[in-house]
């Protein structure tokens, strides 16, 4: 079954290079062991939420709107598809990423469409 792992993290917790720095070898090391134990499909950071745009139809008009709206300090960082057994997987996994530790993984099993 496919998961996806979405990263929420404070953007604040990477302000030092040096944390940023480690945090990256942390990445680079879990991204490769997933790889290696053959479970990941897919996994990207993202731009800073200045970057977002977030667009909405409401009564056929489209309103297109710099940002996220997001009211925390969490933000939406990356993601992860990885391809496990089950949810018990998919949590053991989640709790290696290095955002772990100082934010939150969202994890959502991804509807099978066929095709």
């Amino acid at each position: 079954m496919r998961y996806m792992f979405l990263i929420y993290d404070d953007p604040a917790e990477w302000a030092d290079p040096a944390v940023g720095e480690a945090m990256m070898a942390e990445y680079f090391a879990f991204s490769q062991a997933a790889v290696d134990a053959g479970v990941m499909r897919a996994g990207d950071p993202l731009h800073g939420v200045d970057t977002a745009t977030t667009v909405r139809v409401r009564d056929g008009e489209r309103l297109a709107v710099d940002g996220p709206f997001m009211e925390t300090k969490e933000h939406l960082g990356g993601y992860y598809i990885f391809d496990v057994p089950d949810l018990d997987a998919a949590i053991e996994w989640a709790a290696k990423i290095p955002s772990s530790r100082v934010g939150s993984i969202e994890i959502r099993p991804i509807i099978e469409m066929g095709g």
